[in-house]
């Protein structure tokens, strides 16, 4: 390996993407070592390899090296170029894996970035294409990152394991960052969502709506759930169905939850009624763990609290009111551009911090 002066020196494979991505920010190279050594298939995954060459593609100078093991990896990052792209994303893990990472840096480019993925758009280990659309770029828009080339729009759907799907994301260039206050979430007003099926019956998707409506009609009024059913090429390699919902505050505050169905294969069948209901009651969830339970039935914790009335739905809608401006999947996304913003003071008011954040 060539002179490695000024480099920061990282040990494991935990927060790869992170790393990487302040890398690029920030214009400073790091050397990571040690990538699962002790394990019996060492060094990078396939889908980090995969992310290190779309770091590769939209940067200009970049320098990777990675030794015969795949264990020791020294990045150099180059020039954020942007422009237009295309990339194969490995289907182990969602294109939502890569997207995290595009939104922190495409504001930044050079060029517009106009970027076409393929691989898988929802699984059940990582963001869906539908979330980032419903709750990331609301967020990005705070920030001043608007204009008509904004847009995430899913072309093909492609469930686990084989994907197939396809997704085209396009970003402006912005050089100043609007600073934000975001201390208020407001109240829900609605809940809007998405349920998807394909290469299953067009009625799994009709079946989860009437599910997922079962719980949440109790909780506030003003719901409309889409339906998406792709057929032939449009719906990738693989079976499959989910849901994805989202609900909006009077503040512009959102909050998601999603569930997909187990990879054709893998598990036990999922009957969409269970998996409509099961995520209505994740949404709940994912609200009340936001509100303020700092007074709670003697004896059961905060967190299970929550829960009982998230499951119970015992709350009246008038006196929801989530205590958070941004939900745990984009927390660490409204940190990051708080960070890079100019002088001016940002203020956003968080729920609980999630694991990732």
């Amino acid at each position: 390996m060539a002179t490695q002066a000024h480099s920061l020196s990282y040990a494991g494979c935990n927060f790869l993407r992170q790393r990487l991505v302040l890398s690029t920010l920030s214009g400073r190279p790091v050397k990571i070592r040690k990538i699962r050594a002790r394990d019996d298939n060492p060094g990078l995954r396939d889908f980090e390899a995969s992310f290190i060459r779309l770091l590769d593609k939209i940067t200009n100078g970049s320098r990777i090296e990675i030794n015969q093991t795949g264990t020791t990896l020294y990045y150099q990052p180059g020039l954020l170029y942007g422009g237009s792209v295309e990339h194969d994303c490995n289907v182990l893990r969602s294109i939502g894996y890569y997207l995290e990472s595009l939104l922190c840096l495409a504001p930044f480019m050079k060029h517009p970035l106009r970027i076409v993925l393929r691989g898988v758009t929802n699984d059940q280990v990582d963001p869906s294409v539908d979330v980032l659309k419903a709750t990331a770029l609301p967020l990005l828009k705070q920030f001043g990152i608007d204009g008509e080339s904004f847009e995430l729009k899913v072309v093909r759907r492609g469930m686990p394991p084989g994907g197939g799907g396809e997704v085209l994301f396009s970003c402006p260039v912005r050089k100043v960052l609007k600073p934000v206050q975001l201390t208020d979430p407001g109240k829900i007003k609605r809940i809007r969502g998405i349920a998807y099926s394909v290469r299953v019956s067009p009625q799994m998707a009709n079946r989860i709506v009437d599910s997922a409506r079962s719980i949440l009609n109790k909780f506030i009024p003003d719901i409309y759930i889409y339906t998406d059913h792709m057929k032939g090429v449009n719906s990738g390699k693989s079976p499959g169905f989910g849901l994805s919902l989202v609900a909006e505050t009077t503040n512009g505050t959102f909050l998601s939850a999603e569930l997909a169905s187990n990879p054709q294969g893998q598990g036990a069948a999922v009957l969409p009624e269970d998996l409509g209901r099961n995520c209505a009651k994740l949404l709940l969830e994912e609200i009340y763990r936001l509100l303020d339970l700092s007074v709670g039935p003697s004896g059961v914790s905060q967190g299970s609290f929550a829960l009982m009335k998230a499951t119970k739905i015992t709350c009246e809608p008038s006196e929801i009111k989530p205590g958070g401006c941004v939900d745990s999947t984009n927390q660490s996304l409204a940190l990051l551009l708080m960070t890079l913003g100019q002088q001016d003071v940002s203020k956003v008011l968080l729920g609980p911090l999630s694991p990732y954040t």
